[in-house]
C-alpha cells in the first residue's frame, strides 16, 4: 500500500518455520515479493532467538548458520542479508567474529552502547578479525516514543526533518514488529501507515532552512550514502539496557541480572547442558551413542531461547509456565546427552565425571523447581 516504504526485517528462522507449519506461507510470499521490489532487506540473526553474548562461540555460529539456512529455503534469492540483528540487540565484542564470519557488513546496536558522539552523518566502524564491519546505532529515544505511543505521525515527521540541520542526516529506528497492531491496537494504521502517507505527501522543500524532507532508506544504503566514521567499541548492552545498568555492570538486565536467583540457576543449568553435550559428542563413536548425542544437539538450540530468562527477570516480567517450558527443553538435552555418554565407549572415568555433572544438573533442577513453587504465582 505504500511504495515509498523501505524497511529492514528480522525474522528468526523459528518463526519462519511456524508460519509455514501453521498455514501462513502467504506472509512469507509477501515478504519475499517486497524484498524483490527493493522495499525490504532481510537481516541475519540466531534461529531460536538466543542471547548471543551468553552462549559459547560454537553455539553462536550454529544459531546464525541455522537461521540463514532456514530463511534461505523460505525466501530464496531474496534472502541476502548484509546486516545483522542480535536477538534483543544483546551485544558484546565477543560476538563480532561470528557475525563477520557469516558474511555480514553491519550490525545494529542499541544507542545506549554508543561510546562516541552521536552519529547522524557518518557510519562508525568496528574491528572484526576476519573483515571490516560497520555499526548502526538505534535511536533509542525516537524508537521508544513509537513503541510506547508517545508520539504521532505529525510530531515524529517534524522531529526527524530537523536531523542534519537542513543537510543530509539519518535516524535509525527499530522496534518489535508486534508493536504495530498487537501491543498497540491499530497502530499499524494510525501511526505507521499515516507516517508513510505523510512522508509521501511532503513538499520537495521545507519552509525552514534548518529542516529538510524525510525519505526512507534501507539500512545498508546508509553505508554508501554517508562517509565512514571512526572505529568505535560499543559497550555491552541490549535494547532494554539503561545507562544505570551499564554503570552497574549489568548489560543484559532482563536475561542475566546479578542477584536474580532464578536466572542464576537457569544459566548454571545451561552450562551443565553444554558440557554434557560436548562430552557426548566427543565419545559417541558407536551408533546408539551417536543417536542420542545428535538428539541432545538438536534440542540444545531451541533450549537456549531467550524468553525463558526474560520471563524470570521480575522487571516486572514473571511467568512460571514460560520459565518451566524452557527448562523442560533443556532437561531433554541433559537426558539425551547423559544417555549418549552411558552408551558410549568412553572410559569409566569419563562416565563417572559425566555422572557427577548429571547429579549437579539434577540438584540445580530441584532448586529451580523449588524457587518456582515457592515464588510468586
Amino acid at each position: 500500500a505504500h511504495p515509498n516504504a523501505m524497511v529492514a526485517i528480522n525474522i528468526n528462522g523459528v518463526l519462519t518455520d511456524l508460519l509455514e507449519e501453521h498455514g501462513f506461507a502467504d506472509i512469507i510470499t509477501s515478504m519475499r515479493e517486497l524484498a524483490e521490489r527493493g522495499q525490504v532487506e532481510f537481516v541475519g540473526s540466531g534461529k531460536f532467538h538466543p542471547i548471543l553474548p551468553l552462549i559459547p562461540e560454537e553455539e553462536r555460529k550454529r544459531a546464525i548458520a541455522e537461521n540463514a539456512r532456514t530463511n534461505l529455503g523460505a525466501f530464496g534469492d531474496a534472502w541476502k542479508p548484509r546486516g545483522f540483528f542480535p536477538p534483543e540487540m544483546c551485544y558484546d565484542e565477543a560476538i563480532l567474529n561470528s557475525i563477520a564470519d557469516a558474511g555480514h557488513d553491519w550490525v545494529i546496536v542499541s544507542g545506549v552502547a554508543c561510546p562516541a558522539e552521536w552519529p547522524t552523518n557518518v557510519v562508525y566502524r568496528l574491528r572484526a578479525q576476519s573483515r571490516s564491519m560497520h555499526v548502526l546505532f538505534r535511536d533509542d529515544a525516537r524508537s521508544n516514543r513509537i513503541s510506547f505511543r508517545e508520539t504521532d505521525p505529525t510530531r515524529f515527521l517534524a522531529d526527524v526533518s530537523g536531523v542534519g540541520g537542513g543537510g543530509l542526516g539519518y535516524v535509525m529506528t527499530a522496534m518489535d514488529a508486534e508493536t504495530f497492531g498487537h501491543h498497540i491496537r491499530g497502530w499499524e494504521n494510525t501511526f505507521l501507515g499515516a507516517a508513510l502517507t505523510a512522508i509521501a505527501a511532503q513538499p520537495l522543500k521545507w519552509p525552514d532552512s534548518r529542516t529538510s524532507p524525510v525519505t526512507m532508506a534501507l539500512p545498508s544504503d546508509l553505508l554508501t550514502l554517508f562517509p565512514e566514521g571512526a572505529v568505535v567499541e560499543p559497550m555491552p548492552s541490549s535494547w532494554s539496557t539503561t545507562r544505570d545498568d551499564i554503570a552497574g555492570l549489568n548489560p543484559y538486565p532482563l536475561w542475566q541480572s546479578p542477584g536474580n536467583p532464578i536466572q542464576t540457576l537457569q544459566w548454571e543449568y545451561v552450562g551443565l547442558c553444554i558440557e554434557l553435550v560436548a562430552v557426548a559428542h566427543r565419545h559417541a563413536r558407536v551408533d546408539q551413542a551417536r543417536k542420542f548425542a545428535d538428539l541432545a544437539s538438536e534440542k540444545l538450540q531451541p533450549g537456549l531461547h531467550s524468553c525463558q530468562f526474560w520471563w524470570a527477570s521480575r522487571r516486572p516480567m514473571w511467568d512460571v509456565p514460560m520459565i518451566h517450558r524452557g527448562f523442560l527443553l533443556l532437561s531433554e538435552v541433559v537426558l539425551y546427552a547423559s544417555k549418549a555418554i552411558h552408551l558410549s565407549d568412553a572410559s569409566e572415568q569419563v562416565k563417572r565425571d559425566a555422572h557427577w555433572r548429571l547429579a549437579a544438573a539434577n540438584e540445580v533442577r530441584a532448586q529451580l523447581e523449588h524457587e518456582l513453587f515457592e515464588g510468586a504465582p
